[in-house]
């Protein structure tokens, strides 16, 4: 079964929630100026736990900011490669009105 992609509203609150975060930011910078990297290398790099790594990598791939592909390196060992997604955010105030359009209705509590 084939999901569908989140109403553009949506997906830009994903984005900018994502991305409102310093690790996040270091790790898309990391991404995009060192290329595809695993997830090992990228945690050194970056200056933060392989744990705490995970929950941003997911936080980004789940925005659509990421990507991610498994491999099995030539000793056999599972590394879990990561890159930067081909993304542009332009933020204007037509943008986000558009945006706020689009938005999946909320039930009021």
């Amino acid at each position: 079964m084939k999901s569908t992609p989140p109403p553009a509203g949506d997906l830009l609150l994903t984005q900018l929630s994502a991305l409102a975060n310093p690790h996040r930011l270091r790790i898309v910078a990391a991404l995009h100026g060192g290329g595809r990297q695993y997830v090992s290398r990228l945690a050194r790099e970056i200056g933060i736990s392989r744990p705490l790594l995970h929950l941003h990598l997911a936080k980004l791939e789940e925005a659509g900011l990421v990507n991610s592909q498994l491999e099995l390196s030539a000793d056999g060992k599972a590394l879990n490669y990561f890159e930067a997604s081909d993304f542009a955010l332009t933020l204007t105030p037509a943008a986000i009105a558009i945006a706020a359009a689009s938005l999946t209705p909320k039930s009021e509590t």
